[in-house]
């Protein structure tokens, strides 16, 4: 897998860009898959998503998520985060 520019769903619900998930992540995205993996840099499984090419893919696909900077923290204070 190499990185690809798209887009995947978060598990707060928020859709983040591969080039730019934040957090400190890395995404490898497999478009024909479409399948990406957000790993911290050591190489820890952190998130798996649905690889989505475009933004208009994921509101085709159904999903209502908002589109968030990579500046935006993962998790929320209830799960410790």
């Amino acid at each position: 897998m190499t990185a690809i520019a798209g887009f995947f769903v978060d598990w707060n619900g928020n859709t983040r860009a591969t080039t730019d998930p934040g957090g400190g992540y890395l995404c490898e995205a497999d478009p024909v898959a479409r399948y990406v993996a957000i790993t911290t840099p050591s190489g820890m499984l952190m998130h798996e998503a649905t690889f989505y090419k475009s933004l208009e893919d994921i509101a085709k696909a159904g999903i209502t998520a908002p589109l968030v900077p990579g500046s935006h923290p993962w998790g929320r204070p209830d799960e410790g985060l």
